[in-house]
């Protein structure tokens, strides 16, 4: 064994021998000179703290106070040992109440997808800042999933299909698929109805969004994906925006600028994605104030999220029934309208 690695060794060895509740005793009769106020301070008996000093004097092997009756004053030795001990519990004291406010308040390390940061999580921030002023996030873009093991992240904001094994997780939104297009271009080239209705648009497409989810079965032999692709699902959007095509974009992105007016819906028909956004985080990590502070805030402004017109009705039916050749345009304000009828009756 090197001597570096004994000389660790005996360190330890030395902290776990330190008397450190004795230690606390001591300072607590050192700044009352009372053995009987000490014992009041530290809501022990008097004889506790008897025993704890008589420890302390023979793991030192000297008197650390000078008894005259009842009075009681530091010995030379108490009054050399009492700034050190003082310095040292001080500096406890203050780890731990840092440790409190890393707890409670200080950076939170949060990792997402850099669409529904933009689109949803960053104008929905300023109302967390007004309500944990405290709390300063830190938020990381990634399409990787996040190592808690072998990173710095306090929690996850992540599309998934399925639950993340070996890790604690909340669903906090579904997502849904639906084409939009600027006012201009849907004016000129008309809703879409049917499948067919494909043909007259240039779409505008990302990996996570293909218009093959949007076909009808049966399509394959006469309709083939056209128009410009794109790496990102916010670039589609902004396409979409600026009237170069019809995009099958994502709800969470594109409930604002639909609100807007900056793009326009060019079906009544939505899709479910298979996928849904998850809070996750280690199991352990609830037990942080200010992480439970994040989620909770989270959950209110998923709650208050509305699905999309259409959605509602949908829930629980397969894509490939959502595009069926039998759905026409009848069909289609049939179902708009029963959906409508059914919010009023609620």
């Amino acid at each position: 064994m090197s001597e570096r690695r004994i000389r660790k060794t005996e360190a330890t060895r030395s902290f776990d021998r330190l008397p450190l509740n004795a230690l606390r005793v001591f300072e607590a009769v050192a700044a009352r000179l009372s053995f009987a106020a000490a014992a009041d301070a530290l809501h022990v008996t008097p004889a506790a703290v008897s025993m704890q000093i008589r420890t302390l004097e023979r793991y030192l092997r000297v008197p650390l106070f000078r008894r005259s009756g009842r009075a009681i004053a530091l010995s030379a030795e108490g009054a050399v040992l009492l700034p050190g001990v003082r310095r040292g519990l001080s500096e406890l004291q203050q780890a731990m109440q840092q440790l409190r406010q890393v707890r409670s308040g200080g950076v939170l390390s949060i990792s997402t997808v850099a669409s529904f940061l933009q689109k949803w999580l960053l104008p929905r921030l300023p109302q967390f800042h007004d309500r944990h002023p405290h709390i300063q996030l830190s938020i990381h873009t990634s399409h990787v999933p996040v190592d808690f093991a072998q990173g710095d992240f306090h929690a996850a904001l992540r599309m998934s299909s399925a639950p993340t094994p070996g890790l604690y997780n909340e669903k906090l939104l579904d997502e849904w698929f639906l084409p939009v297009c600027s006012r201009e271009l849907l004016a000129r080239l008309g809703p879409l109805r049917t499948a067919a209705d494909l043909k007259r648009y240039p779409l505008l497409r990302s990996s996570d969004e293909s218009w093959s989810l949007w076909r009808r079965p049966g399509a394959e032999a006469d309709w083939k994906e056209r128009g410009t692709a794109f790496d990102d699902s916010l670039t589609v959007l902004a396409a979409a925006e600026q009237g170069q095509g019809l995009a099958l974009t994502r709800w969470a992105l594109a409930a604002h600028d639909l609100a807007n007016g900056r793009v326009v819906r060019a079906s009544e028909q939505v899709l479910p994605c298979p996928r849904a956004y998850y809070f996750v985080c280690p199991e352990s990590y609830l037990a942080l104030p200010k992480l439970q502070h994040l989620l909770e805030w989270l959950r209110e402004m998923a709650a208050a999220f509305p699905r999309p017109d259409g959605a509602a009705a949908l829930l629980g039916v397969e894509p490939a029934r959502l595009t069926s050749s039998a759905r026409g345009p009848a069909a289609t304000r049939r179902a708009a309208l029963s959906v409508r009828h059914s919010r009023r009756s609620r």
